[in-house]
Formats: structure tokens, C-alpha cells, sequence
């Protein structure tokens, strides 16, 4: 069984990896922003109040994201392991991890803020369908188009120059000193996230010390 944490700014491309990493090895994906988009898309009290929060362009509270998490793990599908992404986001919640799971490894995709700034301020969605674009990796045929409707490409209402600085700094303030404690007893994977997904990956799949993934996704 592997149990990992996966960790990085907003826009390294911490989803991706988690997810390939998930495909190669039959582990689950446990991501606190897949849960909250859920719970907005399908209009819960949860992604009302998720909704509202992010429009403020704030990050959702420790509490909640700690509710949610533990009984996501509480749910014990994960039988070949786990990829945590999007918790612990302090050194309360580390702690907590710390006493109730047998970490492997804590992966900390690394990249400088203007560059994070340059990836999250490209990003859009189809306002019809929901389908994700990237100005810069995934652009539409037809400008401002999705391929798939032809419904109108938008931007989130939280990726914007303000919000995202706010978003950076937040997420600084919070994420050092977890680091400094998974420093301290976990062992720490420090992987260069402005490289290719493909080099990414396979720097992260080197430093962990894992063998050939058996599937790998796109």
C-alpha cells in the first residue's frame, strides 16, 4: 500500500500528477477540489457555501477542508493506497495526518509565482458544458469557443490578478511551516513543476523509487 500527499501552488499541476500516478499504480485520488467543484456543480448546501467563498476570491476554511478530507478517508476505498491532494494546508492539519496514516512520501510540485500567474490566468471554461481550456496548453479552435458546443469560454470568477496574488500569498503563509514539519519526519520529494508533465512525472516516479507504471494517462 502507498500513501502519498501531493503538494504545490494552485496552477503546478498537481491534479495531473496525481492523477497519473493514481492510473499507474491503482491508487485513489482524493482531491479536496474535485469534491468542493462536485458539491457546486450539483448545487449542495456545501457548494453554495464553497461557491461563495471562492467568488471572494478567499481560500475555503482549514475546518471545512479537514471535515471534508476525513470523511473522504473515512470511506477506506483506497485499498492499494492513496494520492491526498489539496490537504494538509496547516501544520494543525499535517499533524493530524501525521497520527492517522503512515505517509510514504509528500511530493511538492515547485514553481515561481509568475509563473503560476501566467498558467491560472490563461484557464477557461465552457459556460455551457463545463469543459476546461488552456490559453496556453489546450486552445479552443474557434476563439473563445468549445469545441465540443460552441458555448461561450469564460474565466473563473476567482482567476484574476487580485485574487490570485491573494490566493499566493495565503497559500505561502499556510504551506511553509507544513513543509518544515514534513521536513522534519516525512520524507520530501522537491520536483521542478515548470518542467513538461512528462518530465515531471517521471522525475517524481525516480525520486520516490517506484518501479515502471504499469498505466500512465494523458
Amino acid at each position: 500500500m502507498r500513501k502519498y500527499v501531493i503538494m504545490g501552488v494552485q496552477g503546478s499541476g498537481k491534479g495531473t500528477q496525481a492523477i497519473r500516478l493514481c492510473d499507474g499504480y491503482g491508487l485513489e485520488h482524493i482531491s479536496v477540489g474535485d469534491i468542493f467543484r462536485w458539491n457546486v456543480q450539483h448545487h449542495t448546501k456545501l457548494g453554495a457555501q464553497v461557491k461563495r467563498i471562492m467568488e471572494s476570491g478567499e481560500l475555503v476554511g482549514d475546518e471545512l477542508v479537514e471535515t471534508v478530507v476525513r470523511r473522504r478517508l473515512g470511506e477506506h476505498d483506497w485499498n492499494h493506497g492513496f494520492v491526498v491532494d489539496g490537504f494538509p494546508r496547516n501544520d494543525r492539519q499535517a499533524e493530524f495526518f501525521l497520527e492517522s496514516f503512515d505517509i510514504d512520501g509528500v511530493i511538492n510540485l515547485e514553481m515561481p509565482d509568475a509563473e503560476v500567474a501566467r498558467r491560472v490566468l490563461s484557464r477557461r471554461f465552457c459556460s455551457q458544458c463545463g469543459l476546461d481550456y488552456n490559453l496556453i496548453a489546450h486552445r479552443p479552435e474557434a476563439e473563445d469557443r468549445c469545441d465540443v458546443c460552441g458555448g461561450k469560454l469564460v474565466a473563473r470568477a476567482d482567476d484574476n490578478p487580485e485574487a490570485l496574488a491573494q490566493r499566493l500569498a495565503d497559500y505561502h503563509a499556510k504551506t511553509a511551516p507544513v513543509l518544515a514539519l514534513f521536513e522534519r519526519k516525512e520524507f520530501i520529494v522537491r520536483v521542478d513543476a515548470t518542467q513538461s508533465k512528462e518530465d515531471v512525472f517521471t522525475d517524481i516516479v525516480d525520486q520516490l523509487g517506484l518501479p515502471a507504471a504499469v498505466v500512465t494517462s494523458n
